[in-house]
């Protein structure tokens, strides 16, 4: 019993608990229900479902002013940068990410806290009736209900404008056109690296991918664009130009002007179009990570409007940001980290941040991938910095078959390299008496494991660890 729960009586503790171990059933039933709708990857492309039900609310998404954001990585870290630098200003804020690592009220953030399990329910009653009348408009001229990801966009809407918040901090789920978060107008519009991902959806060149990305580019806002390809910046400036958007871009307007490394984290001089930020901590590993602090920061100075930040409220937010699941340490002896990066590109900027914060000469990945990603880029992205990897299968039923991903692995780096496991506490097991095999002294130095390739994995793997 906690120090909180021996201050109350006996009774009250024992109400209290009750009444939380209500709510979570009542999570769990919200949860299956909204879970047995067609799944957030399966795109329809209109938004309509989710401005009609969003009328009959009141249009509450129009309560508050927005920060949008899409790309390909780096989405979720650039947010959480976003939304506390926002809220060390003194304001409000809402911020909606995905997907969960834990839990679905992960997702729905007011003040830089998910929302309740209670809450997450009162809120899904609260739009469930007008959800409903939409889900029988649609199926009566032939659609579909509303999908998973559809319900909560329109959970998240509604919870920020009745919080209220001042500012909503929004991620897209995929794409941006279509993405049924893009029925909000951000003022600010936040590209973080367009690559190839999510292909079957967006389109199977980079010119398809960032055109559909743009379109949550509106007119008069302001574009904050990452540092990209060119095939990429030439379509999101094409859109800026059609809309009317200011553009600020990472390499012209704004850059990392230096960066260094240090204890848990790294130090960084920003440049934006108002202000060099100089020494401010950021407790995330990488250079990639420079650069979504980077892109976090022009958006906030860009909302306040365009003004020099000051110095002290920016290093107070920035010590405070955390990203779970992004080169996160969940274990020691021998140190265990997880890193959501399920693509090339996503891997590639994991192995820099790996070379260049931690010091192991012998590193065993568990690597489980979901089965519409290009897995051979992935694992050979991976190659340089794993002496062995192990294989293996999330909970996700879209996850690749293990034996093939083996055959893959094994291509790249070799047989005598690899191992497979059908369970991920298997593999996890696996790769731990690995690193412990190669570390004799048994002090764990220099040894370590890796869990990546899919944002379930490093989930699963957190609640297997204790960390959900």
């Amino acid at each position: 019993m906690s120090a909180k729960d021996r201050k109350k009586p006996a009774g009250a503790a024992a109400r209290e608990a009750a009444e939380d171990a209500a709510a979570a059933e009542d999570l769990r039933e919200v949860y299956a229900h909204i879970m047995a709708r067609a799944p957030e990857h399966d795109i329809d492309p209109t938004l309509a479902r989710v401005q009609r039900v969003l009328e009959l609310l009141g249009d509450p998404h129009r309560a508050y002013r927005v920060v949008h954001l899409t790309g390909t990585n780096g989405k979720s870290s650039t947010a959480r940068v976003v939304e506390r630098l926002v809220r060390e200003h003194g304001l409000r804020t809402g911020l909606f990410t995905s997907p969960h690592l834990t839990s679905v009220t992960e997702r729905i953030q007011v003040d830089g806290e998910p929302l309740s399990p209670r809450r997450f329910v009162e809120v899904w009653e609260d739009v469930a009736p007008y959800v409903g009348v939409v889900d029988r408009e649609s199926q009566d001229e032939g659609g579909p209900r509303l999908s998973f990801f559809e319900v909560l966009t329109v959970m998240a809407l509604a919870a920020f404008a009745d919080a209220p918040v001042d500012v909503a901090v929004v991620e897209v789920g995929l794409g941006g056109t279509w993405d049924s978060t893009n029925v909000v107008d951000g003022e600010v519009a936040v590209v973080t690296p367009v690559a190839h991902d999510h292909e079957r959806w967006l389109g199977s060149t980079l010119e398809e991918i960032a055109a559909n990305k743009a379109g949550i580019v509106k007119e008069g806002a302001t574009a904050v664009l990452a540092e990209q390809e060119p095939e990429v910046l030439e379509v999101l400036l094409d859109r800026a130009r059609q809309v009317g958007a200011r553009v600020l871009r990472e390499g012209a307007e704004l850059e990392v002007a230096a960066r260094r490394v240090a204890v848990g984290g790294q130090l960084l001089d920003l440049r934006t179009p108002a202000a060099l930020y100089t020494e401010v901590f950021l407790p995330l590993h990488g250079p990639h990570q420079g650069r979504n602090a980077l892109l976090g920061l022009t958006a906030v100075e860009t909302l306040l409007g365009g003004r020099a930040l000051d110095g002290s409220v920016v290093e107070a937010a920035f010590a405070d940001v955390s990203s779970p699941g992004r080169l996160e340490v969940v274990r020691s002896s021998p140190t265990v980290l997880v890193d959501a990066a399920h693509n090339a590109a996503g891997a590639e900027a994991l192995v820099a941040a790996l070379d260049e914060a931690f010091d192991f000469r012998h590193l065993v990945g568990v690597v489980g991938i979901m089965g519409d990603k290009d897995a051979e880029a992935l694992l050979a992205a991976l190659e340089p910095v794993l002496a062995e990897v192990v294989v293996t299968r999330n909970s996700s039923d879209r996850s690749a078959d293990v034996t093939e991903l083996a055959e893959l692995a094994g291509e790249v780096f070799g047989e005598d390299r690899v191992r497979s496991a059908e369970s991920l506490d298997e593999a996890l097991q696996v790769a731990v008496d690995l690193a412990e095999a190669a570390d004799p002294v048994g002090v764990g130095s220099g040894t370590g494991v890796l869990v990546t390739g899919s944002v379930v994995t490093v989930a699963d793997v957190r609640i297997l660890l204790g960390r959900g």
